[in-house]
């Protein structure tokens, strides 16, 4: 078969530039002649004011890979579409964002103007966005209502995107989101003991409950444990770095202001005793698979696909989405004596061949 994955690649960071490179891989040591048409320029800085690119790919990268879509350009988007119903059987949209949907929309209709159009199938990192307006609800019910399959990554994922559906349309795929992890060479041997330190790693937004770990460390961790958070934060560090100064916190605190480049991972989880997911609201992360990799337990909410990645008291713990009181409870009891060394024995490095293999078969019965 032939396909084509439109989304982004390297040069653009992180997870979704790696999920879509590595599917490329998998989808071609099936035999299936595959291409990916990524953007030249995917958002304008006022909806992505953080960086966007990095010079050094954290992955393999994939030969067949095009740089041609840019958000700035729709007269582009209708001649991709064209073009890609010539040389495509099944056309994949990544959606991660509703500023993706307009070139969607464009290359949709360069699709439709060919009688021999590929099949089209959205594959959804997020339905909708975490913080959410009107006009997304509307952009994300237009493309859906439009594709042929709709894969998405956890079953309440699912249960949105129904919502949004014509009546005659098919339900929803559902698959796991699989391990694509950037190349940092794995876990860095350090001494036994603990580091008396917590990570958090990602992008800082407001669903991911940040300030909430920052209350339950005041609550609940023993006072000689610090915190680094570490990241892009989405609107500066100021409010942040206040409530650590209103909790007594600001010298057990470190704000790490900034994309967080794949060499540098090793470093920043051998320092530490655990990461932490305080979410409240999740779809699917690496972040737990990321931690496994490096040899460091996780403390993590019950959002979204968190738990199903977490063997509670075995390489981690879990505590409630959205609840100070909980979380500081995780925190006391990861700090119970001998209880960070046995979940840092208990962590596996996850194995991703099963994960990819199940997931790809599920992407292509999506269309």
């Amino acid at each position: 078969m032939r396909i084509t994955l439109v989304g982004p690649a390297h040069p653009y960071k992180g997870g979704g530039a790696r999920h879509t490179t590595e599917l490329a891989h998998r989808l071609s040591a099936r035999g299936h002649s595959t291409a990916i048409e990524s953007w030249h320029a995917q958002y304008p800085s006022l909806l992505y004011p953080g960086q966007q690119t990095i010079a050094d790919p954290e992955a393999e990268t994939f030969s067949g890979t095009r740089h041609r879509l840019a958000w700035y350009r729709p007269d582009g988007w209708w001649r991709t579409g064209r073009r890609l119903a010539r040389e495509s059987d099944l056309v994949v949209l990544t959606l991660f964002s509703p500023a993706q949907i307009p070139a969607y929309l464009g290359i949709l209709a360069g699709l439709c103007s060919r009688r021999d159009r590929a099949r089209v199938v959205a594959l959804c990192h997020n339905v909708l966005p975490h913080e959410r307006r009107s006009v997304d609800v509307s952009l994300t019910r237009a493309l859906l209502r439009r594709v042929d399959g709709i894969l998405t990554h956890s079953a309440e994922q699912a249960h949105l995107a129904r919502g949004l559906l014509r009546g005659d349309q098919a339900d929803p795929v559902v698959a796991s989101m699989p391990p694509h992890l950037p190349e940092t060479g794995g876990a860095v041997e350090q001494p036994c003991g603990e580091r008396r330190h917590l990570l958090f790693l990602g992008m800082v937004r407001p669903y991911k409950g940040v300030d909430l770990l920052l209350r339950a460390l005041a609550e609940g961790a023993p006072d000689d444990v610090a915190l680094t958070v570490a990241g892009e934060f989405w609107g500066g560090t100021a409010e942040l770095s206040a409530l650590a100064g209103e909790l007594g916190l600001s010298d057990r605190v470190t704000l790490r202001d900034g994309y967080v480049p794949a060499e540098e991972l090793p470093e920043l989880f051998a320092g530490a005793d655990a990461a932490v997911l305080p979410y409240r609201s999740a779809t699917a992360t690496q972040n737990v698979w990321m931690a496994h990799e490096h040899g460091v337990p996780v403390i993590a909410t019950r959002a979204g696909t968190l738990p199903d990645h977490v063997s509670e008291g075995v390489d981690g713990l879990l505590c409630a989405p959205g609840e100070v009181e909980d979380l500081a409870r995780a925190l006391r009891e990861f700090y119970m004596p001998g209880v960070p060394e046995k979940l840092r024995a208990g962590v596996r490095p996850v194995d991703p061949g099963p994960h990819w293999d199940t997931y790809v078969g599920r992407l292509l019965s999506s269309a």
